[in-house]
């Protein structure tokens, strides 16, 4: 263990205790009770920090600097770049780029636009070009996974290496990144950074994210769950069928359980009719044990299709005898119909039944048959072949707008390993504009929110403990809206009405805090070694509404059954229509209330109706909340990326392409 690593170890350690010390004192000794309703959200909202301080802690403990792999490079590769509606120019740089990849290889354009253009250029400089096959029609599509489970089925390649349309590959990458599949068979994923290059040193967009793409990647790594980031990535193709294989089979065995408990209640249902005759009755008890027995075949592990065929042909037996019983009756009723009494109405000049007669005939039981079509068209649904899905096989996951976090925690769950290679073998283009950036950011927090309310990481089976926190730790982040929200509110309150949260500004609370406090900061610029990590500090509470919509259209999807808008995320330049003033309003809005905050604060320290030292700490905290906030100025006046010694005139091709309306694939989340 290096000394960077020991120190980073000891600040850990004394950043959660520092933090437990605080945060226990908080709850026991300084919540002001009599404003429990500011106090009490305060201490949970910092509470939640520690929680974040906890799992970062945990992050770091482990974090791997990994040597370039020792083996050779060796396997087949197929080369995805995915696109849907991105320039075509762009498209075929990454392409070209490609092709130019040193390892042996065959380069595919994924075109989920199906644009005949791209296709001309694919064929012209001897690329592969894939778009969705005819089974897409009609059925989910799911965005990018699905583009990807499609070329996974009509290419051959041993591994993948996916970019993104924008990510132009350094002709270096699968030397430097194959061999650790030879290294280690288990080896399903080798994750490499996003880097861009039209960001500059200030970067306002916050998009270079090199915390991430370094440190944390990295202590993930050391647990065995750096994951899938959509693009820059190779991945194992025996290892995605296999999981495709898993999800079917668990998938499949799902629907059937459903199913066959389903008919079971309804047979049960209808055998508890007492108007039945003896014959009927015994028949949908029958068919009721048949479908009981294969519910408890399927938890045996019965075969699927052989169980679903058996209940067919069941179910198809007790149909005909019923059939044959039913005719019986349907004669007899005829006859009766023939014998009801029958007489004249001279007024209506027609002939009437008698009433009586015809009601004792409505009320009497139909046949079963209803319900035995039904358990049969239940059984008909869960057909082995999976007609609601395009592909029987869906290998990478589709249970999240964003594909990447769910298929790397599922590999991870099967046993297999990742990879994080902290070189930068790719180049990619980042959102130029405001509007485009926080698109992008509520896509990404959206698919996590989805991922963690359909298959939350600690639940999930075949997850190590390390790989839960890892994964979690992810997921927790983006509830961090709400905590922000707090945060801003607390000292606006105390500044204007003069509610205290705390019992007293004590030396007590400053004695707990600031050490807690001094050290994180530390333990940050520790590990950075020299990144700049402020950005990202801004942007993690700056984009709280983001966060917070994210985390309620997520819920809405998952619990509601709401759909989600899959946007691809331009790269083409500046989206039209100037600053995006409007989709940043609660930011401003607590601007403005902090600065507001601050005037009135003061003017009640020189009246004398407020304390000093409430004052100054507020101030404080109000003057480092607007600094944070101010990104977002600065951001929505970016006027994007311009190389040093060029016009600061967008080009041509990126005036006419930002000019266009921006348009949405036809995506909507599972």
């Amino acid at each position: 263990m290096t000394t960077r690593f020991l120190v980073i170890r000891i600040l850990a350690v004394l950043s959660v205790l520092l933090g437990l010390n605080y945060v226990a004192w908080r709850w026991l000794a300084s919540v002001n009770w009599e404003a429990w309703w500011i106090a009490v959200p305060l201490v949970i909202a910092e509470t939640y920090s520690l929680v974040d301080t906890v799992l970062f802690a945990v992050t770091m403990w482990r974090a791997r600097e990994r040597p370039r792999p020792t083996a050779a490079p060796q396997g087949t590769v197929d080369v995805f770049i995915t696109t849907y509606n991105e320039p075509i120019e762009m498209v075929m740089a990454t392409a070209l780029a490609a092709k130019r990849i040193t390892y042996p290889h065959e380069t595919w354009i994924l075109d989920d636009g199906a644009r005949a253009e791209l296709e001309h250029a694919a064929r012209d400089a001897g690329v592969g070009y894939l778009t969705r096959s005819a089974d897409w029609a009609d059925k989910p599509r799911h965005a990018k996974a699905g583009n990807l489970n499609n070329a996974l089925m009509q290419t051959e390649g041993e591994f993948l290496l996916i970019l993104d349309a924008d990510q132009v590959p350094d002709p270096l990458i699968l030397e430097h990144t194959l061999g650790y599949f030879a290294d280690d068979s288990a080896v399903a994923l080798v994750q490499t950074p996003q880097w861009f290059v039209n960001v500059d040193e200030a970067d306002p967009l916050g998009s270079q994210a090199p915390l991430f793409y370094g440190p944390i990647q990295q202590g993930k790594d050391g647990w065995n769950a750096a994951f899938f980031c959509g693009s820059n990535a190779v991945l194992r193709r025996d290892a995605l069928m296999q999981l495709g294989i898993i999800g079917y089979v668990r998938d499949l065995e799902g629907s059937v359980g459903s199913a066959l408990k389903t008919a079971h209640r309804m047979l049960r249902r209808a055998a508890a009719d007492r108007g039945l005759t003896p014959g009927v009755s015994e028949e949908i008890g029958r068919l009721a044990a048949s479908v009981q027995q294969a519910r408890a075949d399927l938890a045996l592990g019965a075969p699927i299709a052989e169980l679903t065929a058996a209940v067919h042909a069941e179910v198809q037996s007790a149909s005909r005898r019923l059939v044959e019983a039913d005719l019986v009756n349907i004669r007899a009723d005829v006859a009766e119909l023939a014998n009801l009494a029958v007489q004249r109405d001279a007024e209506m000049d027609a002939y009437v039944v008698d009433e009586e007669a015809l009601e004792s005939l409505s009320v009497r039981e139909l046949s079963p048959l209803a319900t035995i079509g039904a358990v049969d068209a239940l059984m008909d649904a869960v057909r082995v072949d999976r007609p609601g899905e395009a592909q029987p096989l869906q290998p990478l996951a589709t249970i999240s707008v964003t594909e990447d976090m769910a298929t790397a925690m599922q590999l991870h769950a099967l046993g297999w390993k990742s990879v994080y290679h902290h070189e930068i073998l790719a180049r990619g283009l980042a959102p130029e504009d405001l509007r485009t950036m926080l698109k992008q950011r509520l896509r990404w927090a959206q698919g996590t929110m989805q991922v963690l309310l359909r298959d939350n990481p600690l639940a999930k089976k075949g997850l190590t403990a390390g790989q839960r926190l890892m994964y979690f730790g992810t997921m927790w982040s983006y509830l961090s809206g709400f905590a922000a929200v707090i945060y801003l509110a607390a000292p606006v309150i105390y500044l204007l009405l003069g509610v205290l949260p705390v019992t007293a500004w004590s030396v007590d609370f400053f004695a707990r805090f600031l050490p807690y406090f001094i050290v994180n900061q530390i333990l940050f610029i520790v590990v950075a070694k020299g990144i700049r990590t402020w950005r990202g500090q801004q942007y993690s509470l700056a984009l709280f509404p983001v966060w917070i919509a994210a985390c309620v259209t997520a819920f809405a999807n998952v619990v509601l059954g709401r759909s989600l808008n899959f946007v691809v995320t331009r790269k083409d330049g500046r989206a039209a229509g100037g600053p995006p003033w409007r989709e940043i309003w609660p930011q401003l809005t607590a601007m403005v209330l902090l600065a507001i905050a601050v005037v009135v604060g003061i003017g009640r320290v020189v009246v004398g109706t407020a304390d000093g030292t409430g004052t100054l700490v507020n101030t404080v905290w109000v003057a480092y909340d607007l600094v944070v906030l101010s990104v977002l100025i600065q951001a929505a006046r970016y006027q994007g990326y311009q190389p040093p010694g060029e016009s600061p005139a967008i080009p041509a091709s990126r005036e006419q392409s930002s000019a266009s309306e921006e348009k949405e694939p036809p995506w909507t989340s599972p």
